[in-house]
């Protein structure tokens, strides 16, 4: 891969915006609070998933579909169109409608009674939820520069794991103490009151503020406008098929991992909680804090290694993901653990980065809400279900360490999105000045 050279740096107030003021990191924190119970509202499901599987007894293929794509369907579809709105009104009052109401939505799932109810009450958070990462991937586009964005993103992207150290070791001691329907209802409540905070105290920044070319400069694109420009930019192709893989392996490994603890090595739920929750956090935090720091320093030199580290990461995360799901020995499989939360977490910054650097500035929100949607319809609903349904087909020969083996299609996964990530990084300096010219 030939090394190309990145343009300079600018000033920091190139575009009317100095980076890391108070209202940017105080805006950039609450965005990252909100995210965090974004994730702990979708994936609470999977912790509750043995406790609801032997009330309401229904299969792993059900379980699946119903923690993917009921979930992932009005999410990935409601995605686009609010991402369209979020490109011309108010983002933080779009966050706040769809924070309060996925919140609601959560609480509610601690209510229902069978697994049709579990169903449509997994729509409705998915809807709520879609308004949350590409309003907030634009904001943050407004508040940091392009060479800082990396970063910024990266911090953005602790969320997983701060939902990891805080949140899920709490869920897990409420559904051990008071039952699996006690979770949902104390993971919602917070949220209702966050949202009235965040209207109130997070301001909307001027769009295009961090850009040299004002925002008024920018033309209105309509939808398939931007559609057809986005096409054509060869690195956003790349970005959003790895996304749509790595989409696949986290949403699968999330749902079903503490059922594979659970039934290949007997774990209790308070005993996955304790274990997955803080060593993802933490692991996790350290891949997204020092990928983002090592990429903000490299890309100023190379602007390929945007998506030339995450490659690796995700090409490195593969193998431990497999030492981590056929290793026996306890040691063996916590530290393969440890290191794939810190390897996969890596490119979850710097892919929204790039997605911000080679998509117009009237097409932010859509250019995300696309790469959302595909890993949400594609990779995201059909992980779980995958791994649900090969764990019905193969458990009559396997019996409950059929996960085991099913799970391995995150392995092949976390491979083929590295090479994707690879190619990205090819075009990704040319796509981003087209983007800049033709703004």
């Amino acid at each position: 891969m030939a090394e190309t050279t990145a343009p300079p740096p600018a000033s920091d107030h190139e575009g009317g915006v100095k980076d890391w003021n108070f209202s940017a990191v105080y805006g950039l924190g609450f965005l990252t609070l909100v995210s965090a119970f974004n994730y702990l509202d979708r994936s609470l499901l999977g912790l509750a998933l043995p406790a609801i599987k032997t009330e309401m007894h229904v299969s792993d293929t059900a379980l699946g579909l119903v923690s993917g794509l009921a979930f992932l369907l009005f999410y990935s579809i409601l995605g686009v169109p609010i991402a369209w709105l979020a490109d011309r009104y108010n983002r933080r009052n779009i966050i706040a409608i769809g924070f309060a109401f996925w919140s609601l939505m959560t609480m509610v799932t601690g209510w229902v009674t069978n697994i049709w109810q579990l169903a449509i009450a997994r729509f409705l958070m998915g809807a709520g939820e879609a308004c949350g990462i590409a309003p907030s991937n634009s904001i943050i586009s407004d508040l940091f520069r392009a060479e800082r964005r990396p970063l910024a993103f990266s911090i953005f992207g602790t969320a997983v794991s701060i939902s990891s150290i805080l949140f899920f070791p709490i869920m897990g001691w409420v559904g051990h103490e008071h039952g699996w329907r006690a979770m949902f209802v104390v993971a919602g409540i917070p949220g209702v009151i966050l949202a009235l905070v965040f209207v109130l105290t997070v301001k909307e920044p001027e769009r295009g503020a961090s850009e040299a070319k004002r925002i008024e400069r920018a033309a209105r694109e309509s939808f398939k406008a931007s559609m057809a420009f986005l096409a054509k930019q060869r690195a956003y192709v790349f970005i959003v098929l790895g996304a749509t893989l790595m989409g696949l392996n986290v949403f699968a490994a999330s749902v079903w991992t503490p059922t594979f603890l659970t039934r290949v090595h007997g774990l209790t739920l308070v005993e996955v909680a304790a274990t997955i929750g803080p060593i993802r956090g933490v692991f996790g935090v350290a891949g997204v804090v020092l990928g983002g720091l090592l990429i903000d320093r490299l890309s100023r030199k190379a602007a390929h290694w945007r998506m030339t580290l995450p490659a690796v990461a995700c090409l490195l995360a593969g193998p431990a993901e497999l030492v981590f799901l056929l290793a026996d020995d306890t040691a063996v499989w916590l530290a393969a653990y440890a290191a794939s939360a810190f390897l996969l977490l890596i490119h979850q910054g710097p892919i929204f980065a790039a997605v911000m650097s080679v998509a117009k500035l009237r097409m932010r929100a859509v250019a995300t809400s696309i790469l959302l949607f595909s890993a949400a319809l594609i990779g995201q609903a059909l992980g779980p279900f995958v791994v649900g349904y090969l764990n019905d087909v193969l458990h009559p020969t396997l019996g409950d360490v059929a996960v085991r083996y099913s799970m391995l299609v995150i392995v092949a996964t976390a491979i083929l999105a590295g090479i994707m990530f690879l190619l990205a990084g090819r075009y990704i300096e040319a796509d981003a000045k087209r983007a800049l010219a033709d703004a």
